[in-house]
């Protein structure tokens, strides 16, 4: 499971270290995708693949389950992070999250999210008022 926040930098070759409480778990692969909100998800090559499968449970015959999947998928990159637990984070999906050097990588728990660092800070400083203030079951059986 990935708890955290974690504010490593990306470097000139796009390269990001993975936090060193990720690395063993991501050490036999990472796919990495598009995201909500503009981030960039990292996965365990399994918790993708199981993903996956349930992915492929989706309906053809509606049109919003392919758009989803189709960009989801065609954003897809599979490695295996370098010795130093280093991954390299595709252009296209540095643009789509709008990255700078400044990163905030979170723990979301089956998931890694990659964040532009000002992009997090903003998104935090609207959403835990919101959370902060939850009065109701957002969650079924949570709270």
């Amino acid at each position: 499971m990935f708890l955290g926040t974690h504010a490593p930098r990306l470097d000139e070759k796009g390269r990001l270290i993975l936090p060193a409480k990720f690395r063993d778990e991501l050490a036999g692969g990472v796919v990495l995708t598009r995201g909500q909100e503009r981030c960039i998800y990292a996965f365990t090559t399994a918790e993708f693949e199981r993903m996956y499968a349930q992915l492929r449970e989706a309906p053809l015959a509606q049109k919003q389950a392919r758009d989803y999947i189709r960009v989801m998928l065609s954003g897809a990159d599979s490695q295996i992070p370098d010795k130093q637990g280093r991954i390299t984070l595709p252009a296209q999906l540095r643009s789509y999250a709008g990255l700078g050097r400044e990163l905030a990588v979170i723990g979301a728990g089956a998931r890694v999210e990659i964040w532009d660092a000002t992009a997090w800070s903003d998104y935090l400083a609207a959403q835990e008022p919101v959370f902060a203030d939850t009065a109701e079951e957002i969650i079924p059986g949570f709270f």
